[in-house]
Order: structure tokens, then C-alpha cells, then sequence
């Protein structure tokens, strides 16, 4: 690889034709300054802070829907619990038919109908959904004090399979999440799934809530100061933890180990990238021409840092990388020119390192 300085005019633009469709392609070079570390810095943090108000809500007590099944015991009244609802001695009789019928058959309880109602002995249909188990307690209690005195009715959600979310992505146990009396925030579901994988991306953390996309970055959460623990999921949220590999940073050119690098949790300076690559190759490389590549809209922004100024490791250390950056460091005139010859005539600098070698140390 080379990078052409002159390519750029006097106003640090320049415009490259692309040989397939001939569209231009504009280029800016921008030096890397101090000013310009700190605009790089305060335009981050509007793009990243992104309305979330709506997913953060307080916890509330659970809400009876269809598909639940429930366990009602009605004190001093054992033909009125769950066993009523269960023929005794099972479903198929004995042997391998009754084991059959026994794993197949549903959970024994009351199961709240796709109207959100359950038939219960003497009380009839009673519209359940949308109510907390306390609430659903009292109106099957005074439904049944027509018939009883004084009824206890203790009535609980003994399965939950009315709400969901699904986890997704670089979590040890990826796939869906019952929504229980157990509040369920982003923390919860994450940790139900096993927590985040060592490949995963803490500070990539998607939450699609009907269509739309929230882009969570944990650790900057807790750098301002919000709980992640305050975000409430729905029923049909799906969260996905995206891997470090998806936002990967190329350091290429006059370096020790050009390699790429996955960022740690949304954030890799460019000191740190030319540290993890062994810094500029000490004998061909140029510490004034390090450029690092980005593309912003349909347009390729350049910046250049020259490390040869005071202050250069303090800008690179500020200055964060951004996924699909290209850091390239250029080569030394010397060692281009070197490599030219090299090439134009193979043999001519070897046999002329040997003419100069003494025959001793030969």
C-alpha cells in the first residue's frame, strides 16, 4: 500500500474516480489537532446519546394474560384447588400410556383463555387479564361469596407463558425469556441468558421495541450515571448483543504487526491501535505521516498526525477510532526509493553491497 500526499490540493481535498461506475469519491485531509480532537469528541457524544426515556420505566407488579395458568386454592374447600382440574390417577391410565399422557397432558391449574377469562367451579367465566395476582384473588373472592361464607381464595401464577422477550447475539445462552413476577429489566434478561460472552461488545447492545432500534452502550450508562437496571423490557422486546468483531479497527502500512483490532467495549484510541501493532516500524516507517481512514457518508474523511510534533502521543491517545477505521502509517522516502530500485533492478543492490564488503567479512 502507498498513500499519495499529492493527490490532495492546497484546501486538503481531492476527488478519485472509481473504474467501475466513474462516480467520484471526494477525500478530505484534515491534520489532527488539538481543536479537532475535542469537536471529534463533543460531536460522539451527541451521535451517541439517543432518546431511551421510553424504555426506562419503574417495575410494576405482574399482569395476568392469556396463556398463564394459574393455581387456586380456596381455604378449607380442597375440592375447589388445582386437583379438581386433574382426573386422579392421571390422564391414560397406567403403564407407558399413563407416562405418555402424563408428559403431554397441560399443567394442572387454570389456564386464562385467549379472551383472557378462566372457568372456575360456581363463580362461571371471570375476566382475569390485565390483573395482578392480588387483584384476580379479590374478584374470585367475591364471586364466590354468593355460594361460600367468608372465602380465602390465595390464587398465584404458577406458569408464566403469556409474555416474552428473546435474547440474541454473544450471550452463553441465547433464546427466550419468560417474563415472571420477577421484574424484567435489560440486566435481568441479559443475565438469564447466561451473561455477555468475552467476544461480546458491551457497548453495542440493541433493544428492538416495535420496529425500532435502541442502541445501548452499557459502560457510558454507567458513566452518567443511569442504572441499566432501570430499563424495563415489554413483551416481544428483543435484545441482541453484538460481537467486538463487527466493529473491527485496520492498522496497515509501515507498523511492526499490521493486524486488526476489535475495539474494547466501543472505544480504541489511535495510540492504542499503533501500540497493540508495535508502534511504527523503526526503519521504515515516517512518524509524521499517520493517517487514519474513515468514511463518513458517501465521502472519505483523512486524518493525518505527525508524530515528530510535541504534544503528538497526548492527541493520539484523545483521538478515538471509530469501527472500520484504517490506520496507515506511510513509508520513509528512503525506504520507498529503496523498494523502487528493488524492484526495477532485483540483483543491481545486492551485487552492489557486495562490490563495497570487504573480502574479511565476507
Amino acid at each position: 500500500m502507498h498513500f499519495d500526499r499529492s493527490s490532495f490540493n492546497s484546501s486538503g481535498s481531492s476527488a478519485a474516480s472509481s473504474a467501475s461506475g466513474g462516480e467520484n469519491m471526494n477525500a478530505e485531509l484534515k491534520p489532527i489537532t488539538p481543536q479537532l480532537v475535542k469537536a471529534l469528541q463533543e460531536t460522539r457524544e451527541k451521535q451517541a446519546t439517543q432518546d431511551i426515556s421510553s424504555l426506562i420505566s419503574k417495575p410494576s407488579s405482574y399482569k395476568i394474560d392469556a396463556g398463564d395458568v394459574l393455581s387456586v386454592v380456596v381455604w378449607d374447600h380442597p375440592e375447589l384447588s388445582n386437583s379438581a382440574t386433574v382426573p386422579v390417577g392421571g390422564y391414560g391410565g397406567q403403564g407407558a400410556d399413563a407416562s405418555t399422557s402424563a408428559a403431554t397432558a397441560p399443567p394442572a391449574g387454570f389456564m386464562v383463555d385467549h379472551d383472557g377469562t378462566i372457568q372456575f367451579p360456581y363463580a362461571g367465566s371471570i375476566k382475569v387479564a390485565g390483573m395482578s395476582q392480588d387483584q384476580a384473588s379479590q374478584v374470585l373472592g367475591q364471586k364466590l361469596s354468593k355460594y361460600l361464607r367468608n372465602p380465602k381464595v390465595t390464587l398465584r401464577v404458577q406458569s408464566y407463558r403469556s409474555k416474552r422477550v428473546y435474547v440474541d447475539g454473544e450471550v452463553k445462552t441465547p433464546g427466550l425469556q419468560a417474563i415472571n413476577d420477577i421484574p424484567m429489566t435489560l440486566v435481568e434478561a441479559i443475565n438469564r441468558a447466561g451473561g455477555v460472552l468475552p467476544t461480546g461488545d458491551q457497548s453495542q447492545v440493541v433493544v428492538n421495541r416495535s420496529g425500532v432500534n435502541y442502541q445501548i452502550n452499557l459502560p457510558q450508562l454507567v458513566q452518567r450515571g443511569v442504572n441499566p437496571a432501570s430499563i424495563m423490557l415489554k413483551d416481544g422486546d428483543v435484545v441482541r448483543v453484538r460481537s467486538r468483531d463487527e466493529s473491527k479497527v485496520f492498522v496497515s502500512g509501515e507498523v511492526v504487526s499490521p493486524r486488526a483490532l476489535p475495539m474494547h467495549n466501543g472505544r480504541l484510541t489511535l495510540n492504542e491501535a499503533l501500540g497493540e501493532s508495535g508502534g511504527v516500524n523503526p526503519l521504515s516507517g515516517d512518524g509524521s505521516q499517520i493517517y487514519v481512514i474513515r468514511r463518513d457518508g458517501g465521502n472519505q474523511v483523512v486524518y493525518q498526525l505527525d508524530g515528530s510534533k510535541a504534544g503528538a502521543i497526548a492527541m493520539a491517545e484523545n483521538f478515538e477510532l471509530s469501527p472500520k477505521d484504517v490506520v496507515f502509517v506511510a513509508a520513509t522516502p528512503l525506504a520507498n526509493w529503496h523498494r523502487s530500485i528493488s524492484l526495477i533492478l532485483p540483483s543491481a543492490l545486492s551485487g552492489a553491497v557486495g562490490a563495497v564488503t570487504p573480502a574479511t567479512q565476507r
